[in-house]
């Protein structure tokens, strides 16, 4: 992995969450491939309950500032860093104060789901894509965690394909036994077409639950990862049948070796 890059896009990064599947491996992946003499940039959400002043965030002027469209509505980008202690390894965040302010990840504390965590997705996605291209940053992999982050490969193959700072970039989509309850906002769909992307292309979508998320983000990328031992069944069927390469699940102790070889030899 000399001098590869990679773009790691999460929706949860130890030590700013609490450890997961996917916060952990979003931490351990990068630290293989920084170890390995690759390059990495971490991108994860801004959310309230993490303690900016514990772990040093602060807000970078020169990638903030900018506006995106969400369902119609101009919405502040602001964009903070963090190091890793000891792990030289910076994290960006992708925040806004209308989406990501309030003290919690993806629910309140009456574990009710946010109903405008479709729209916190799609900001999330296009403030990665946006904040990648001010840094002049071409990755040759974008591997995505967790559902919030899961959008990422739609925008990136469909609203910015034509990007040429993205044009050799190979898409890895892990997925998780972490899911949500329910479905997201019903008119998920209607926004993000309300970017000009194809009704086709999100069909899935028309009912925004868990496993069609995910079908959405691997139907847009060029490979997967399966990050559960355990992975909903019409996730696991699905990633059976598809033409493409898919990577069975490995334990944290032994995930370093396969995933080399995996990036290596079928993404790239």
């Amino acid at each position: 992995m000399k001098d590869k890059r990679v773009l790691y896009v999460s929706s949860e990064v130890i030590p700013y969450l609490p450890e997961t599947e996917i916060s952990s491996m979003s931490f351990e992946a990068p630290k293989m491939v920084n170890d390995n003499g690759g390059q990495i940039r971490i991108f994860m959400p801004r959310y309230g309950n993490i303690n900016e002043r514990r772990h040093q965030l602060h807000e970078v002027i020169r990638l903030s500032g900018m506006n995106l469209v969400i369902n119609d509505l101009d919405m502040p980008l602001i964009i903070k860093v963090a190091s890793i202690p000891k792990e030289r390894m910076q994290v960006y965040f992708i925040d806004n104060d209308d989406y990501f302010k309030r003290k919690a990840t993806y629910a309140d504390e009456d574990g009710t789901f946010f109903p405008d965590n479709d729209e916190r997705a799609i900001f999330f996605a296009k403030g990665v894509i946006e904040t990648v291209k001010k840094l002049n940053w071409s990755p040759d992999i974008i591997h995505v965690h967790g559902w919030l982050a899961s959008f990422l490969p739609l925008y990136l193959r469909n609203y910015y394909g034509t990007e040429p700072l993205f044009e050799n970039s190979k898409i890895v989509t892990s997925v998780y036994n972490q899911a949500f309850d329910g479905t997201l906002n019903n008119n998920v769909k209607e926004k993000i077409l309300f970017d000009g992307i194809e009704e086709e292309t999100v069909a899935e979508l028309d009912n925004p639950n868990y496993v069609n998320m995910m079908k959405v983000a691997v139907k847009n990328s060029d490979a997967a990862i399966i990050g559960s031992d355990d992975i909903p069944e019409g996730l696991e069927n699905y990633l059976n049948n598809l033409d493409k390469p898919v990577l069975k699940f490995h334990k944290k102790e032994e995930f370093s070796e396969a995933y080399l070889d995996f990036y290596e030899t079928k993404v790239l």
